[in-house]
């Protein structure tokens, strides 16, 4: 059995071709059960969640199957780690063969998490955000934002980049950090104006209360959330939704488990028919994606456990 670290998945990977794959592997599909959400409380601090998520290659009668891999990924998230200095989210990969059940490899979850969940977002964007989108607001400074930022400049031609963060230091540091690239990266401590600006706003955070507002969208702009993983939990208000086309990675992962879409229908703000399309929908072209120029688009993750299974056998197969 192989162990494979961080260090390893960076120098295997490329966005352009983990994009790729998962457009290949939302168009044939896996089997993915539903992912066990487990709630860990603590008398001095934010609860915590403990995510499994497995997934495997579907079989035939005859047992035949293109890549026989079975994975399960075992996912920590621990809310006050900023305030330690630590990473909110961490876990490991357990990757099997499908054949013989036998151990193949342990991958480091969280940083096959954070490629995974921005090469969802690029492909999402790659139907959704126009195809002359250059200026790129990153709200949220975590773990995740360098690889959202990559990510959608790897789907479209990304000249600017703005990064907010409610510690503007935080934001800072990350600008710092991104140069030099092919575009310039900038902080910024006006989210309404960055928004107004913007035509693609991805969102990383943890919270629980909207922070852009859907009157900031600018006619044309794609929204990107990702960070709520949570019916309590929301990036957008009310008017977002109502003003966009919206779109998710999966239908019953973001209906139960995404605040920003669970909250809209729960109050008729949004109904299970305003959904346009989910990734496989979009990938396999039964449903369209953006239709015109000034249309918003809004696109919500909350992670499938069929994006970690194809990750981690793209980095098995190159580490």
């Amino acid at each position: 059995m192989r162990v494979i670290p961080a260090a390893d998945i960076a120098d295997v990977l490329t966005f352009p071709e983990l994009i790729e794959t998962l457009r290949g592997a939302f168009r044939q599909g896996v089997v993915t059960p539903v992912r066990h959400h487990h709630s860990i409380h603590f008398p001095d601090q934010a609860e915590a969640t403990l995510l499994l998520m497995p997934s495997w290659n579907d079989f035939d009668q005859q047992g035949h199957s293109e890549r026989g891999y079975v994975g399960v990924k075992i996912v920590t998230v621990f809310p006050d780690n900023a305030s330690r200095g630590k990473a909110a989210v961490a876990g490991v990969y357990l990757l099997f063969s499908g054949k013989s059940g036998e151990p193949l490899a342990v991958i480091d979850g969280s940083a096959l998490t954070v490629w995974r969940t921005a090469a969802a977002s690029a492909l999402a964007a790659s139907y959704l955000a126009r195809p002359d989108a250059k200026r790129l607001l990153m709200v949220g400074a975590g773990a995740l934002a360098p690889y959202l930022i990559e990510a959608h400049a790897a789907v479209r031609p990304i000249e600017e980049v703005l990064i907010w963060n409610r510690r503007p230091e935080k934001a800072e540091r990350l600008a710092e950090r991104l140069r030099p690239r092919r575009y310039r990266p900038h902080f910024t401590e006006d989210l309404e104006g960055a928004v107004r600006g913007a035509d693609i706003v991805s969102c990383a955070t943890l919270s629980n209360h909207p922070i852009v507002k859907g009157e900031w969208l600018k006619p044309g702009a794609h929204l990107d959330l990702v960070g709520g993983f949570r019916p309590e939990m929301r990036e957008t208000d009310d008017d977002a939704i109502r003003r966009a086309r919206v779109f998710v990675d999966t239908r019953e992962g973001a209906m139960k488990e995404a605040g920003d879409i669970a909250q809209p229908l729960e109050s008729g703000v949004l109904t299970a028919d305003d959904i346009t399309a989910d990734l496989f929908e979009l990938t396999r072209g039964e449903k369209a994606g953006r239709r015109f120029y000034d249309q918003i688009t809004l696109f919500k993750s909350v992670g499938t456990a069929l994006e970690d299974l194809a990750a981690a056998i793209l980095v098995f197969s190159r580490a």
